[in-house]
């Protein structure tokens, strides 16, 4: 499952920082025109919070379990680390979700510009400097090439399906008393695996190939600005993930422990953090 989840990784990266940006975009655009009310994805917002939140309780037990004067520095260290995924600023705007309130910093927002806000963006793109037009048409043609290469919006959905499927089934295998290795051999699984792979290699020919002998060497040296993007993409997929294994799948925090793709997840983020040091 560890090339399926660097897929769904790599995916990720870019259409959250699609998503945010497009969504701060929206935001501004709406208080520029007084328009307080958003469509907002409240249960995206929850099952991130979750996430967020099952690490935070992890932090914090681990602060309980180090007493005394001569921990103070440790405490001190696993307290910021805790502060540090509630100042996210996607928690931050989980949190204002749930809360009914706007996100501040355009995450979780779904509707689209219109009316007022649609208006105000075509006057945009009339005041935009010649030159825009130029960059445009050629973002447009890259765009048409890129979706003859893709996948269709029917397979979009199929690939979606399946990922939320091979989890629920790996859970009833896993109520059944298999293991993380005994389940990934399961033969629906498997099927479903290997269908997964075939849309993910479609729409990103390459995505699903094996690492090869010089890939799987550790790289020595601080992280590249894309590498970084992705270890902090990873960060939040890991969370998302333990939070979707509790929320609805009802997983306890041992068993989130010993899952065997969040172990595949934990390691590839082991190896950033160890780089990033």
């Amino acid at each position: 499952m560890s090339n399926a989840n660097d897929g769904v990784i790599r995916e990720k990266v870019t259409e959250e920082m699609r998503l945010a940006a497009k969504g701060l975009a929206l935001l501004e655009a709406q208080e520029a025109a007084h328009v307080v009310k958003i469509e907002t994805d409240l249960q995206a917002a929850e099952a991130f919070k979750a996430g967020s939140d099952v690490k935070i309780e992890e932090l914090e037990t681990q602060i309980d379990d180090l007493p005394g004067k001569d921990n103070m520095k440790a405490r001190n260290a696993i307290s910021r680390e805790a502060a540090a995924y509630k100042n996210d600023s996607k928690y931050i705007d989980a949190v204002k979700v749930i809360k009914g309130l706007n996100p501040p910093n355009g995450h979780f927002i779904t509707n689209q510009i219109g009316g007022v806000q649609k208006a105000q963006a075509e006057s945009a793109t009339d005041a935009a400097p010649a030159g825009a037009d130029k960059k445009n048409d050629k973002a447009k043609k890259d765009k048409k090439a890129g979706d003859t290469a893709g996948i269709s919006p029917a397979e979009r959905d199929e690939l979606e399906k399946l990922k939320k499927d091979i989890i629920a089934r790996k859970c009833e295998l896993k109520d059944q008393g298999m293991s993380g290795g005994q389940q990934n051999k399961d033969a629906e699984v498997v099927k479903m695996v290997n269908r997964m792979n075939e849309l993910k290699e479609k729409e990103a020919p390459g995505s699903t190939a094996k690492k090869g002998k010089d890939d799987g060497k550790k790289k020595k040296g601080a992280l590249s600005s894309a590498e970084q993007k992705e270890f902090d993409a990873l960060q939040a997929d890991i969370d998302a993930y333990k939070g979707k294994l509790k929320a609805e799948f009802g997983y306890s925090n041992k068993d989130i422990k010993v899952d065997p793709d969040l172990k595949d997840m934990e390691a590839k983020l082991a190896a950033f953090e160890k780089r990033n040091k």
